[in-house]
């Protein structure tokens, strides 16, 4: 045999016993689906934590309209679907900042991440059977706003809109273009809170 082909399959035989650089290799192979592990678990936390803090917040706020403070002023927010959300904003504790932003001029968009809606039905079988809203087709401007007079059955629902960062992650939790719309909702009756409080005009649903 030639001296240059068995130097050639020596040459072959050494590259497949070394174990040099065996390591990096087969980090190379396992990194990305491990970087897309760590990431997802990160991503998962702090949507979990936004709802936590979005429950936390809007439970508060709920009993405001609940007890009639809100309708009467004394929750120190005006009595305005936009004084709710700055009641629901000052319990948000670190997200606070993201939420404090003045409302809107007319015809601008909303760049606030909080929205709020608050509803009023006949029976507590009508208000479980209202459709959810989808967060794909969410429209802050189609929200309603009812807080209720006493003994009125409500519902009160936050929405957070939370940015999903990581690229390859963001298919496996956005429900809306960008990220997920996170809500929070309280169903109940209005306590039979003093009737001489300020009424909420003539809404009786919305």
């Amino acid at each position: 045999m030639p001296r240059s082909a068995t130097q050639l399959r020596t040459v072959i035989r050494r590259f497949v016993r070394s174990r040099r650089g065996a390591t990096a290799v087969e980090f190379a192979l396992i990194s990305m689906p491990l970087m897309m592990l760590l990431f997802g678990v990160l991503e998962l936390a702090m949507i979990l934590l936004v709802s936590a803090t979005l429950d936390t917040a809007t439970d508060f706020a709920a009993r405001n309209i609940r007890t009639g403070q809100f309708q009467s002023g004394l929750s120190k927010a005006p009595v305005s679907q936009q004084g709710f959300r700055q009641l629901v904003c000052i319990n948000m504790s670190w997200l606070q900042p993201l939420c404090s932003i003045d409302a809107p001029k007319p015809g601008e968009a909303d760049p606030n991440p909080l929205f709020v809606e608050a509803r009023t039905f006949n029976t507590f079988a009508d208000a479980g059977a209202a459709p959810a809203r989808d967060p794909a087709t969410f429209d802050p401007d189609a929200t309603n706003w009812c807080a209720g007079n006493p003994e009125d059955i409500v519902v009160v629902t936050t929405y957070f809109k939370w940015p999903i960062i990581t690229p390859l992650i963001r298919p496996l939790f956005k429900n809306y273009d960008g990220g997920r719309m996170i809500s929070s909702t309280r169903l109940f009756r209005n306590e039979p809170f003093n009737p001489a409080l300020p009424r909420q005009g003539n809404q009786t649903s919305c």
